[in-house]
């Protein structure tokens, strides 16, 4: 684990309990399934992504820290830069080769930590889950990471990307049974890839009431006879 100063530390819960009450007040914020997040080791958080508010919502529903990958560009106004990097930000290079913000998601995790990533690699143009791109299933596995998945609901109606500003909604945020480094190392990138994406749309069928079918989600499945419930 890194070695952070007890100011940082501070820093961080203040804002974090701050940013829950203004989602609480604001925007009804709902959390359920908190409970099922890792309480040590490394941890890859992957989540569908709505809106802008995607990042600090995660973050707040977690009890234990968490990184952020965000784009370089967002570290070019130095007082918003340092605001993310306090929070744990850290810089990924979207239009090269990104290797740097690789290479930093893997000290995160193997240092024990938690990492958010959006597999989808952009905002939601209508709300529903994109097909998952591959990349984070490389770091879970050189990362010796659980991947846990999670839900968001509502933050598309309230931020939809097409926006500048954010609007009213309600938003609820549900996270389902992680995926365990052991049951990761027996699964090829596809599987892995097909599995973490299957168990994030059944969070989503969790916050819209729908009955979840996880055979037809992933009917090919190598952990299909052994499929945790996610309500």
């Amino acid at each position: 684990m890194s070695q952070r100063s007890l100011i940082n530390h501070l820093w961080y819960r203040s804002m974090r309990y701050l940013l829950r009450l203004v989602a609480v007040l604001g925007y009804g914020l709902r959390i359920s399934g908190q409970t099922r997040i890792p309480r040590d080791g490394a941890v890859l958080i992957v989540s569908n992504h709505q809106s802008h508010l995607d990042p600090p919502l995660v973050g707040i529903c977690c009890r234990r820290r968490l990184n952020f990958m965000a784009r370089e560009t967002l570290f070019a106004f130095k007082p918003f830069g340092w605001l993310i990097r306090s929070l744990d930000a850290f810089p990924i290079d979207r239009e090269g080769t990104g290797l740097a913000g690789v290479k930093e998601t893997l000290r995160r995790l193997k240092r024990g930590e938690m990492v958010l990533v959006f597999p989808e690699g952009t905002r939601t143009r209508d709300g529903e889950i994109a097909p998952f791109r591959p990349g984070f299933a490389t770091l879970a596995v050189r990362g010796r990471a659980a991947i846990q998945p999670v839900a968001i609901e509502g933050a598309f109606d309230a931020w939809p990307r097409w926006n500048r500003f954010p609007g009213p909604g309600r938003i609820h945020i549900h996270f389902g049974c992680p995926l365990k480094p052991e049951e990761i190392e027996h699964l090829d990138e596809r599987d892995l890839i097909a599995e973490a994406e299957c168990r994030v749309r059944a969070c989503q069928a969790v916050l819209r009431g729908g009955k979840i079918d996880y055979e037809r989600l992933h009917p090919t499945s190598p952990l299909l006879n052994n499929t945790p419930e996610v309500e």
